[in-house]
């Protein structure tokens, strides 16, 4: 049965997302991932079994595999019965308001760009690139934070510094990013998923420390190819939640709200698509 939201007696909520709930306890929060999916800004009526479990167990993973690189948020799957698995205790964070996403494929709203441009976020690229194509290095590429409903929107670095509010900040930001994209990319990779492009959100410790927050290298914050099927040159088949956007863009929706309704059929692809990135980066069977 899917979980679309979180209900919590005698927790105070502190904030509701596109996809997961967060309580107060104090200086921590309960983080929880429902199975709602969003695509194109809007939360769809249809959710996805077990997607939050797959996050939280991802995310788990990846913030103990890049805890050398920077802190992060987690402090402790010890949570109340009925949000078991599918949700977390993290510190909280003052959040920085930029996205920061790193590309090492050119594909989405980067290939768009590039197509019209040359550029992705005001970066010069080679000319001649092919859609999916691996850039000659992963390029940093920050992105707004948009309100529920609203579309997040590309920007360049220089903005994403004046945003902030700090430059040398979002220098820091940018090396951080590249740095966990680069250790997470070489393991996907090991594991024959090639990690096409990814989201990071980063915040400020009470201490003063930058945190790794929010969920981490995701099929939701992702870009997942499987690697013996790579082919340059057009769309790639998908780990995430592309292969939903893919559905929605033939189904002729325009992407204002209200989103449609998934059919059984994508509903059941996407878990498996889900639970298969879970179990290739992993190595771990998923019992949901």
């Amino acid at each position: 049965m899917p979980q679309t939201a979180a209900e919590l007696p005698g927790l105070d909520l502190y904030s509701r997302g596109k996809v997961r709930e967060m309580y107060d306890l104090g200086d921590r929060l309960l983080m929880v991932a429902s199975d709602r999916i969003s695509a194109y800004d809007i939360v769809l009526p249809t959710a996805i079994p077990d997607k939050g479990k797959v996050l939280t167990g991802l995310s788990v993973f990846w913030f103990d595999r890049t805890a050398d690189i920077v802190p992060n948020h987690f402090l402790s799957a010890d949570v109340p019965d009925e949000v078991r698995g599918r949700a977390l205790v993290v510190t909280k964070l003052e959040i920085f308001p930029v996205e920061c996403v790193v590309r090492g494929y050119l594909s989405g709203s980067g290939w768009k760009e590039y197509r019209r441009d040359g550029t992705v976020c005001g970066i010069e690229l080679p000319s001649g690139l092919r859609e999916s194509e691996r850039l000659p290095e992963p390029i940093f590429t920050p992105a707004t934070k948009a309100e529920i409903g609203e579309h997040d929107e590309n920007i360049d670095f220089d903005r994403a510094a004046e945003i902030v509010g700090d430059r040398g900040l979002m220098e820091e930001l940018r090396r951080l990013s590249l740095e966990v994209y680069a250790r997470a990319a070489e393991h996907a990779e090991r594991h024959g998923i090639i990690l096409a492009d990814t989201k990071f959100e980063f915040g400020r410790r009470a201490d003063g420390e930058i945190a790794l927050a929010d969920e981490v290298l995701t099929p939701d914050s992702s870009r997942f190819w499987p690697r013996d099927s790579y082919a340059p040159g057009g769309p790639q088949p998908s780990f995430d939640k592309q292969y939903v956007r893919d559905w929605l863009d033939k189904s002729g929706w325009d992407h204002s709200p209200p989103g449609p309704e998934l059919p059984f059929e994508v509903v059941q692809n996407t878990r498996a698509k889900y639970v298969e990135a879970y179990q290739r980066i992993t190595d771990e069977s998923f019992d949901g």
